[in-house]
């Protein structure tokens, strides 16, 4: 299917303890250019994020969004600061001793002194960590995906409706084509009468001027690769894959042949069908600059 470059696409799941958030963003740019922004202390997942995004995107510039809750599981340690007990333990020894005070040192009263647990977090799995990303990742993956393959449909849509028009009317030139000729012979005709007035006009050199005409405003070549090129374009949008970057060669193919029609065409009627197809091919290229 024919992809958009411009998408989004979120992903959440609760894994192993932890809630974790992905979102993915895209928007046009000729090369791919992915920023993945992550908690510091799980760097370490960038490559492997990098890695699937590199696989399933092939242009734009993509930004991919990592949240990643505080885990639930009872991985976390509580033990006692010996140092720090012992230390107040002795000081209010020696300010019972001191003072003559009533001996009412007990652990609620240590418990509450700064410092004395010492609470830690114990390890985590970076392997597991790393798996429970990209597992969110490919849910972010497939729905961003989807959105890209809608707007992508929208796009080859349009660029077949405007294809459609092109194709009409390079055989509207194509029909005008032998008439620009004739209408070259009667003008001729027409002038040499006046000129030569009741002097027989010689009928080969009309020919041969009207068959030099002829030869300069022919434009068969460039209808015939015209065709070819709408044809070559709808093989391409009926394919499956990236395709942007070849779709901006053929569109220059599509430009080449116009702006030669336009530089032999010397009537009216047909520089107005030149100028109708270059506009659509223009459109035709500002949109597949949105397509993979």
């Amino acid at each position: 299917m024919i992809k958009s470059m411009t998408g989004y696409g979120r992903g959440e799941a609760v894994l192993h303890g932890r809630t974790i958030t992905v979102e993915i963003r895209s928007v046009n740019n000729r090369y791919l250019d992915c920023a993945i922004k992550l908690p510091r202390i799980y760097v370490f997942a960038e490559d492997a994020i990098k890695t699937r995004i590199q696989a399933h995107i092939s242009r734009g510039k993509t930004d991919v969004f990592v949240t990643i809750g505080p885990s639930e599981s009872g991985d976390v340690s509580v033990s006692v600061n010996k140092p720090v007990a012992d230390g107040y333990y002795k000081a209010l020894c020696d300010l019972r001793d001191t003072y003559g005070l009533k001996d009412d040192i007990s652990v609620s009263l240590l418990s509450r002194m700064p410092d004395v647990f010492l609470v830690e977090k114990d390890p985590e799995d970076l392997e597991t960590v790393a798996a429970d990303l990209c597992q969110v990742l490919e849910t972010a993956l497939e729905d961003f995906d989807a959105m890209r393959i809608r707007e992508g449909g929208k796009l080859v849509q349009d660029v077949r409706d405007r294809a459609a028009v092109i194709a009409d009317l390079t055989g509207k030139v194509e029909e005008r084509s032998p008439g620009i000729v004739a209408d070259y012979r009667a003008k001729l005709e027409s002038k040499l009468t006046d000129v030569l007035q009741s002097t027989q006009i010689d009928e080969s050199r009309i020919l041969t001027e009207a068959a030099i005409f002829a030869d300069k405003v022919a434009v068969d070549e460039e209808t015939v690769r015209l065709r070819s090129h709408l044809s070559q374009l709808e093989h391409m949008l009926s394919g499956d894959g990236p395709i942007g970057r070849k779709l901006d060669f053929l569109i220059q193919e599509f430009n080449r042949e116009a702006n030669t029609i336009g530089s032999k065409c010397s009537d009216i009627e047909t520089a107005r069908y030149v100028v109708d197809i270059k506009g659509e091919i223009e459109k035709i290229r500002e949109q597949i600059q949105n397509i993979e």
